[in-house]
């Protein structure tokens, strides 16, 4: 359960408004999800991340399918269920099917075991992995 509400469009002052009208234009639907309902409260603040998020999953050396993917290795190690499912539902409308979930999560858990086994070992870098 949310620790504030959900705001519905009625509710929304004329800066959510905007910004609302905004992401439905940008994604092509009239779906707004919780997220953006729950950061409404704020206008200022769901104005910033709307534009900051717009700008980072735009097109660009990436393509958006990988983006997605990204986000979801990064929801997963942070444990941020919301994001999980949201970029999964995302990733797999790009193109991402089960087995690459699947192959993406193995690549996120070993990461994240062999990032705390050197972490804890305090493995020295090689001088081959620094730059010159």
């Amino acid at each position: 359960m949310s620790v504030v509400p959900l705001l519905e469009d009625d509710q929304l002052c004329d800066a959510a408004k905007a910004v609302f009208d905004d992401i439905r234009k940008t994604r092509g639907t009239d779906f707004v999800n919780n997220f953006w309902r729950a950061l409404a409260h704020d206008p200022v603040l769901l104005k910033r991340t709307w534009e900051s998020v717009k700008e980072v999953m735009a097109p660009g050396a990436l393509d958006p399918l990988v983006k997605e993917m990204i986000y979801v290795a990064v929801s997963a190690t942070n444990n941020c269920e919301y994001c999980i499912r949201s970029h999964t539902a995302a990733a797999r409308a790009k193109g991402m099917d089960d087995a690459m979930l699947m192959e993406l999560l193995a690549v996120v858990g070993m990461a994240n075991e062999t990032n705390r086994l050197a972490n804890g070992l305090q493995v020295p870098i090689d001088a081959a992995f620094l730059p010159d």
